[in-house]
C-alpha cells in the first residue's frame, strides 16, 4: 500500500485554512485506499523532517501561504528526495511573489491590472494611483491583508499605520465587475466559476466562512469570455512552469456590456481543499469526486528539482 504523508497547518497567516484542507485530504486519501500519515507542521522544521523518516512514498503538501506554498517546503522535499504534490520550487516562488508573477504574466502577453510596487510609507503621503485601487501584500494568499481604497476618507493612512506585511506592497487599479476563477489540472482548464459576495470584494471571510460567498458554476458569461478565461488560466499555469493543480483568479469587467475585459490577478499553486473551496467544486462539476482528485494529485507527485 502506498504511504502518503500529508503536511498541513504551517506557520503562515493561512494556518487555519491549511488545517481544514489537510483534514479533508487525510480523510479523502484514506477513502481512496492510501496509508496516510498526517503531519501537523509548526515552527520546528527539524520535527517535520524527523516525521518524514522513514520516507513515505509521497508527500501531499496541504500547506498554504508563506513557507508552505512559496518554494520553501518544496526545496526541503527536493533535498530529501521525496516526491510531492503540486508545483516545484521555482513555480511556487514565482506564483507567491505577486510582483514577480505579474512580470511573468506581462512577458507572456497575459492581461494584468495596472499597478506597481510601493513602499508602504507612500500611503501616508498620498494616493500612489487614482482611486479606487487595491493594496496587497507581495506574498500572502487567501486575500490576507488585501484592502480596497475607495474615494473619500483617510483609509489609506490607516492601512499604512496597521500594515504588518513588510516594507512594500503592491497597488493595482480596482477592476469593477465580477470575480471569476478557473481550476487547472496539469495544464487542462476545468471550468469557470462566478463568485459573488456581500463584501466589498472576495476577502478571507467570504472565502472560508459558511455562507460567505455564492458560486455560480458554470459562470453565466458570454461564451467568448468563458473560452478566453479557460485559455488564460492554462496559459498562466504554463507561463509559471506549474505542475499538478492550480487555480487562476480573474476580475471580469462587464460593466460596459459583454464580452467584457478579463484581468488575471494571480495563480494559486496549492488551491484550497476546504468544504467551501473552489477547485474541488469544479472537479466535481467535471465528474471527479474529491477522493479521486486527491488520489490524482498523489499519482502526479514528483521531485521537481
Amino acid at each position: 500500500m502506498t504511504t502518503v504523508a500529508v503536511l498541513y497547518g504551517g506557520i503562515s497567516a493561512e494556518r487555519e485554512v491549511s488545517l481544514s484542507s489537510g483534514g479533508k485530504v487525510v480523510e479523502a486519501l484514506r477513502q481512496a485506499g492510501f496509508d496516510v500519515l498526517p503531519i501537523e507542521v509548526g515552527h520546528d522544521l527539524l520535527a517535520m523532517v524527523a516525521a518524514l523518516d522513514p520516507k513515505p512514498d509521497a508527500v501531499f503538501n496541504a500547506l498554504h501561504g508563506r513557507f508552505g506554498e512559496d518554494g520553501v517546503v518544496q526545496g526541503v522535499l527536493d533535498w530529501l528526495g521525496i516526491p510531492y504534490t503540486h508545483s516545484g520550487v521555482r513555480a511556487s516562488a514565482l506564483a507567491m511573489d505577486k510582483a514577480a508573477s505579474r512580470a511573468v504574466f506581462a512577458a507572456a502577453g497575459l492581461p494584468v491590472a495596472q499597478g506597481r510596487v510601493i513602499e508602504i510609507a507612500e500611503l501616508d503621503r498620498g494616493d500612489p494611483m487614482p482611486r479606487p485601487y487595491v493594496v496587497k501584500p507581495l506574498n500572502e494568499g487567501s486575500s490576507v491583508g488585501v484592502h480596497v481604497v475607495q474615494s473619500g476618507g483617510n483609509h489609506a493612512a490607516l492601512i499604512a499605520a496597521e500594515w504588518r506585511f513588510g516594507a512594500q506592497a503592491l497597488v493595482e487599479e480596482f477592476v469593477p465587475g465580477r470575480e471569476l476563477t478557473v481550476g487547472v489540472l496539469d495544464g487542462q482548464a476545468l471550468a469557470v466559476t462566478d463568485i459573488s459576495s456581500s463584501h466589498a470584494f472576495y476577502d478571507y471571510e467570504s472565502k472560508y466562512a459558511a455562507g460567505g460567498s455564492s458560486h455560480m458554476l458554470p459562470a453565466r458569461i458570454h461564451p467568448s469570455a468563458q473560452k478566453r478565461a479557460l485559455d488564460l488560466a492554462a496559459a498562466a499555469h504554463r507561463a509559471l512552469g506549474c505542475r499538478g493543480a492550480t487555480r487562476a483568479d480573474f476580475r471580469y469587467d462587464d460593466t460596459g456590456g459583454e464580452p467584457g475585459r478579463l484581468v488575471l490577478l494571480e495563480v494559486n499553486t496549492q488551491p484550497g481543499l476546504t468544504p467551501t473551496s473552489l477547485l474541488p467544486e469544479q472537479a466535481a462539476h467535471c465528474g471527479i469526486a474529491f477522493p479521486a482528485l486527491c488520489a490524482w494529485m498523489v499519482e502526479h507527485a514528483a521531485c521537481r528539482a
